[in-house]
């Protein structure tokens, strides 16, 4: 699978315009894949390590958390975060290849990262080839776009980036329930379940919300940065009105897919 660029920066900005939103939306993930005490866990697309952090806190001292990521900037990052915990490694892996052995890990979770592979089938076999038998996987998605936390951006950006769409439209590709369901079902997964979840951001001020975005963090800042300045002033004035900032805090609405499987 190919690298995704993240230079260091673009990584630390990703963890400061997203930390708070994967803070409310990860737990529901581990309760998804029925992490417990003692487990096992292994995190696909671990981003800065923020997820691996909570799974880390659900399996406790006699559990043991692997975050895998396909960008090196990005396992970096994450290993800073999680350099004091013993019973935790990062490892730079290809989701569609894992180098782990079969029944590996008592559960694999992957937040809002499936939907960005060449292939989500063969991420989500190879979740499966490494699970224990009656053990569970659990990912998250995005559902549409209107209810994205960085949709306003992006879609803005879409007409003056070549290629953006495609990329923004392949970001919700997952989003309806009924195909990721069925996706599992076609990976040999079995007690399928399903869940949404929306929530409100309530930022305290609009700088707060796109100040990351503008400062390279992510997908969507580094296509931003490749923007003329003049370009960039256009896109944060037109997400400065379409989130009707009057110079207080702002509103910004997100809602995950979680879909969980049983080996």
């Amino acid at each position: 699978m190919e690298e995704l660029v993240f230079e260091r920066q673009a990584a630390a900005e990703y963890d400061r315009a997203f930390a708070h939103v994967t803070r409310y939306f990860m737990p529901f993930v581990l309760r998804a894949a029925r992490i417990a005490e003692g487990m096992r866990v292994l995190d696909i697309a671990a981003g800065t390590g923020l997820s691996a952090e909570m799974a880390l806190s659900a399996v406790g001292p006699t559990g043991s958390v692997t975050a895998a990521d396909v960008s090196h900037a990005m396992a970096e990052m994450a290993r800073e975060r999680l350099s004091e915990a013993r019973n935790a490694s990062v490892l730079v892996e290809d989701a569609q290849a894992l180098s782990f052995s079969n029944e590996t890990f008592d559960a694999v979770v992957c937040n809002l990262g499936l939907m960005f592979f060449p292939e989500p089938a063969r991420g989500l076999s190879e979740f499966r080839r490494v699970l224990r038998p009656g053990r569970r996987a659990a990912v998250s998605v995005n559902t549409i776009p209107e209810r994205s936390y960085n949709h306003q951006i992006n879609v803005i950006l879409t007409r003056y980036v070549s290629g953006l769409a495609e990329a923004v439209t392949r970001t919700f590709s997952l989003g309806e329930a009924s195909r990721l369901e069925e996706l599992f079902r076609e990976c040999g997964f079995s007690q399928i379940e399903a869940r949404t979840v929306k929530h409100t951001f309530v930022l305290p001020s609009f700088d707060a919300y796109y100040g990351p975005f503008e400062r390279g963090g992510a997908s969507t800042g580094q296509a931003l940065a490749s923007l003329p300045d003049d370009v960039r002033r256009a896109v944060r004035d037109e997400v400065r009105r379409d989130l009707g900032d009057t110079g207080g805090p702002i509103e910004v609405e997100a809602e995950y897919r979680i879909v969980s499987g049983q080996r």
